[in-house]
């Protein structure tokens, strides 16, 4: 676990997936906006305890790092966070995205999360470069990317199909100020 001040973040758990569901259910609306699509299976439990079963695999494969977002008050979930694609060999780099309940948004925890996450990337995975990709019009999203560190570095056109369009993305990235 790794605590900010309100929240925490930790790797999910087989006894997260029925909160895990809930937490998609209720987001489905507003995250599918910003997602690629979903099949209708996702929507389940046995899908949720799949992909967290997939998560810890790949975690242990220093290839993806899935992260819940939990507040430190009532352990009520109320966010994911992933590292992913992560490259070694010459790169040493990933991407990051996160998603926030939409009744928790503005709260400041997206910010603390990615700021989390950054800091372990950096200094126990020794990444020296993340990357985001954030749909322009999500001014919040980029405005945590840049409260946590980040700068622009350009549009990425028609990147990522989202409800079957090709949508642009503003490209954020950090460095690792280690190695600079």
């Amino acid at each position: 676990m790794i605590y900010g001040e309100q929240i925490y973040i930790r790797s999910f758990k087989a006894i997260d997936a029925a909160a895990l569901l809930q937490f998609q259910i209720n987001n489905k609306d507003f995250f599918e906006k910003y997602a690629m699509e979903r099949a209708s299976d996702y929507y389940t439990i046995n899908k949720q305890i799949e992909l967290i079963n997939d998560w810890s695999n790949a975690w242990k494969d220093d290839t993806h790092y899935q992260f819940g977002i939990f507040l430190k008050e009532t352990e009520q979930l109320v966010g994911t966070l992933s590292l992913f694609q992560v490259l070694r060999g010459s790169l040493q780099s990933a991407f990051i995205g996160y998603f926030i309940d939409l009744s928790h948004n503005g709260k400041g925890y997206g910010t603390v999360a990615v700021k989390l996450a950054v800091d372990y990337a950096f200094n126990s995975l020794h990444l020296h470069r993340i990357e985001a990709g954030v749909m322009p019009h999500n001014i919040g999203s980029i405005k945590v990317l840049e409260k946590s560190g980040f700068h622009k570095e350009g549009i990425a056109r028609k990147n990522v199909k989202i409800h079957g369009k090709w949508e642009d993305h503003q490209v954020l990235a950090i460095l690792n100020p280690h190695d600079l």
